[in-house]
């Protein structure tokens, strides 16, 4: 639950800083930003699903070709209550896995070679009831709305450095230009931040809610652990995971603390680990 409400109080302190943007620098500004965005979004929306498969040269795979693989799915769709999305394999030895698509309707699953080959069955059961998860809790709607607002932002406060960046003036229009190009540095960096603590909100979320549908936390929790010791090991090919698809997969592939764990998708799996280990059935 507590999920849920940092997921929906992040999302209104989001729409308030692009309603106060929007407001300093005038509707027009407001309008023209949210139009551009939501365009990009619709998009992304409507076909990130197929570009990421066809990006990951996924392949669409019957119950003849991969059964026990579809039989774990069958089963957390029948646990979940949730309708069988298209089932694909990514010949990668990276190990992780990620779901796609706008609804039940339109989903799909897609997991490596690399994973089928780390985890055992229970634990393959956990990472799909994850991304099972995903799909039932309409998180890819919930990342768009929130990639909408976040882009916004970033395309006003870009107006607002290019205009505080040739603007003229007096002493005093310097100092609303400064106070504008400081405005316009800080927003989209809140904005990002907010848009990432909601990214991993939704990533707890689909813990629980994946967990509990199949009965079980150890079989993610230790997934987790093996997943992420796997891509510790296993350095990444070039171009075989791009930057803009990383928050898709069950855990961010590309290791590293730091800024890089500050402006990660994914909670820290320590931390994923001992919330599912917590959780009382």
């Amino acid at each position: 639950m507590w999920n849920q409400i940092k997921t929906i109080l992040l999302l209104g302190l989001l729409s308030g800083i692009l309603l106060g943007i929007g407001s300093l620098f005038g509707l027009n500004g407001l309008i023209l930003g949210f139009v551009i965005s939501f365009v990009m979004i619709f998009i992304s929306y409507f076909f990130s699903d197929k570009i990421a498969l066809a990006m990951y040269s996924a392949k669409l795979v019957t119950p003849k070709e991969k059964p026990d693989l579809h039989k774990i799915v069958d089963e957390v769709c029948k646990a979940s209550n949730c309708l069988k999305p298209k089932v694909y394999v990514i010949n990668s030895q990276i190990s992780n896995a990620f779901a796609c698509g706008r609804n039940e309707n339109h989903s799909a699953i897609a997991v490596t070679t690399g994973i089928m080959q780390l985890l055992n069955k229970d634990e393959l059961k956990g990472v799909i009831a994850h991304e099972i998860a995903h799909i039932k809790n309409r998180d890819i709607l919930i990342s768009s709305v929130t990639a909408l607002i976040a882009s916004s932002i970033s395309f006003i406060a870009s107006m607002f450095r290019w205009g505080a960046i040739f603007g003229t003036g007096g002493d005093r229009d310097r100092g609303n230009i400064i106070s504008l190009l400081i405005l316009s540095i800080i927003t989209p960096i809140m904005a990002t931040l907010i848009q990432l603590a909601i990214s991993r909100s939704r990533e707890f979320q689909a813990d629980k809610s994946g967990a509990k549908n199949v009965g079980n936390s150890e079989y993610l929790a230790t997934a987790l652990e093996k997943i992420e010791g796997s891509i510790k090991k296993m350095p990444l090919k070039q171009n075989e995971v791009t930057e803009s698809t990383a928050h898709m997969f069950i855990l961010n592939p590309f290791s590293g603390g730091g800024i890089i764990r500050l402006l990660s998708t994914h909670p820290k799996t320590e931390e994923r680990t001992n919330r599912l280990r917590k959780m009382n059935f």
